[in-house]
């Protein structure tokens, strides 16, 4: 189901899966940009223009999702900048400025990620499998069109430390037949999405303090490694007002071990630990 920072909506409607990839094949674009910035949005509106359609079939008002489709994508080359935020504000000002009838629009765009191959610009591959989204919702009031909600996020981070975790010390009970364990490798999987007081692109400084975090800091469970993270994201971004921060403990079982030197380990069987995180000023 979809929802709405603006509250629910008596009927709403709209596209996904619009892919659109523009590829800079100028080598023009500035330094420590991406030439291939592609995305995957889903556009949805709503307003009492479209409610005849419902009702009685009426279509006077109504803007076809095709038409949607073909905005998104034609409007991308219009687009000149890198970061999933600006776009979404690009592309959901202008939806409102054509089509006046809609009474706001909730625009959301998930990156498709690729990188440079090593030692070219000219050829990539597919990167992740974590991966960039921003969500930006505009309505009209009065004469004005406002932003209700401006929200970010990476999502699909999965992490492997080799060393340095630890989980021990918990409540041991007739329930209980975890062992307590001093140092284990730690496959974990994050998702974090956050507020900023200005919709600031920061996900390139988002990625550098999780993978930062996640290496050098040797913890005594994965909520310390969550709660490092968020404080590290608030610390260092100014920008950020609020972070939430979710994570699944997805480390693998042991096959055979020899000491803390050598193992073999297979993907960790259902069901999994899963936590969430809050942080704000």
């Amino acid at each position: 189901m979809n929802t709405f920072a603006s509250g629910r909506k008596k009927s709403y409607y709209g596209k996904g899966d619009v892919i659109a990839v523009r590829l800079d094949r100028d080598g023009k674009q500035p330094s420590g940009e991406n030439p291939v910035f592609g995305a995957n949005v889903k556009i949805l509106i709503y307003g009492d223009a479209f409610w005849p359609t419902y009702t009685t079939g009426d279509n006077t008002g109504l803007i076809a999702t095709d038409s949607m489709k073909n905005f998104v994508q034609r409007e991308t080359m219009n687009f000149t900048g890198y970061d999933l935020e600006s776009y979404c504000e690009f592309l959901a000002a202008k939806f409102l400025a054509i089509y006046p009838q809609a009474d706001g629009v909730q625009l959301s765009a998930s990156e498709i990620p690729y990188e440079a191959l090593a030692g070219t610009a000219l050829a990539y591959a597919p990167a992740g499998p974590d991966r960039a989204h921003a969500t930006l919702e505009l309505t009209r009031e009065g004469g004005s069109i406002v932003t209700v909600e401006a929200r970010s996020g990476i999502a699909g981070f999965r992490l492997l430390r080799l060393s340095g975790s630890a989980f021990h010390g918990f409540v041991r009970d007739q329930y209980t037949t975890l062992p307590d364990i001093t140092n284990r490798p730690l496959h974990m999987w994050l998702d974090l999405d956050w507020k900023s007081t200005d919709g600031a692109p920061v996900a390139k400084a988002v990625r550098h303090i999780v993978h930062d975090v996640f290496a050098g800091f040797e913890s005594g469970s994965i909520q310390q490694i969550v709660y490092q993270i968020g404080q590290k994201m608030l610390a260092d971004i100014p920008a950020i007002s609020e972070i939430h921060l979710e994570a699944n403990n997805r480390t693998w079982d042991t096959i055979a071990e020899q000491g803390e030197s050598l193992g073999v380990y297979t993907e960790a069987r259902p069901p999994y630990g899963c936590l969430g995180l809050t942080l704000t000023r």
